[in-house]
């Protein structure tokens, strides 16, 4: 055997300066604008979970982000509808930077900003951030998936709903990140639908942890978190959907065994729609029949919505159609108008089943 001059980093084909996340929070700071937007925000999703408040919590955005100026017109009709529906839903902006990959692809808005594959990750950051500010100065909260363990030090503190993904909700790393993350947190149910992974993630995340991870001054650094009492678990189907009553109170045993509330979300995408985006508007009207008989136990749902129906691939050369996702197929804005209109009366029906 050839002995070689060095063992470590073979497979490096380059190492490039990451800038610090301390250095990107001071030259873009959060306002007070923001600032009142995220913590009312995290406060009011906290007496949702903890049956203070019986609003639906609904985040409704696109797949991901790939196109700054289409978010924030999107964000401006979704905070019109958020300031109109106020009474019955707390609407949380999906704002997804980061996307998971079964093989490989675009892997997001942080990863690749100018969809080139040139890895401009310092860009992506500093935009990333700047949207946020925008969206939270409009009064409109922000939600995203935490999918990278570093990238929260950038943004987190401009989120006030998260989400760990169905491929990584087994992941203890991502479930020590959710137990020291300041807003709350959605567990989803495993690929294959399983929902016992789920409720053990949020088990998991209550407690408290300690690891290793790097502060926001790139030093590395063990933490010691206290636990989130804020985490529940979302259904988003597997092998078949769960979006049903049945379904519904199948999760809410499982959590009851495990000593938790029956906090439950409802992802109308993804294997709840069968990759079908039209059929997010199926699973709303039932989920809105569910609230309207006085089900108590969805506190929220998830939306994939954007300015323009469908999706469109990422090719190069190819000028790309405004507001199109380029990740999974989205509703379009019409459909999700009338969506969270139906979601808002399930809510107020619920309050009169609950009279009655």
């Amino acid at each position: 055997m050839k002995l070689t001059e060095k063992t470590d980093d073979l497979r490096i084909g380059a190492v490039r300066a990451l800038l610090a996340p301390q250095l990107l929070i001071e030259q873009m700071p959060v306002d007070a604008a923001a600032l009142a937007t995220v913590g009312s925000t995290r406060q009011a999703i906290h007496r949702v979970l903890h049956g203070a408040d019986d609003r639906l919590v609904a985040v409704v955005g696109p797949c991901s982000i790939h196109d700054y100026d289409a978010a924030l017109e999107f964000a401006h009709l979704l905070g019109e509808q958020s300031r109109r529906l106020d009474g019955e839903l707390l609407v949380v902006m999906r704002v997804y930077f980061e996307k998971p990959r079964t093989t490989v692809g675009w892997k997001g808005f942080i990863n690749d900003p100018h969809l080139d594959g040139s890895f401009a990750m310092n860009d992506g950051l500093r935009l990333a951030r700047r949207l946020l500010l925008e969206v939270n100065r409009l009064g409109l909260a922000c939600g995203t998936e935490f999918l990278d363990l570093l990238s929260p030090q950038y943004i987190s503190d401009l989120i006030a709903w998260g989400a760990i993904g169905a491929r990584t909700t087994e992941s203890q790393s991502h479930r020590q990140l959710a137990s020291g993350l300041s807003c709350p947190v959605g567990f989803k149910n495993g690929t294959d639908g399983s929902v016992r992974v789920a409720v053990d993630a949020v088990r998991a995340a209550a407690a408290p942890h300690a690891f290793m991870g790097v502060t926001k001054t790139g030093q590395a650094a063990i933490f010691e978190t206290t636990g989130n009492e804020d985490c529940h678990v979302i259904l988003r189907g597997g092998r078949t959907t769960n979006y049903d009553s049945a379904s519904v109170d199948a999760a809410a045993r499982e959590l009851a065994a495990a000593g938790l509330a029956p906090h439950l979300m409802v992802d109308f995408s993804h294997a709840n729609s069968s990759k079908q985006y039209l059929r997010q508007r199926d699973v709303g009207a039932d989920v809105a029949a569910q609230l309207a008989k006085g089900e108590d136990r969805i506190m929220g749902v998830m939306v994939e919505s954007n300015l323009n129906p469908g999706r469109q691939d990422l090719l190069p050369g190819k000028p790309l159609a405004h507001g199109v996702s380029i990740t999974d197929a989205c509703l379009g804005w019409d459909d999700t108008e009338k969506l969270l209109d139906l979601l808002a009366e399930g809510v107020r029906r619920r309050r009169l089943a609950r009279e009655d």
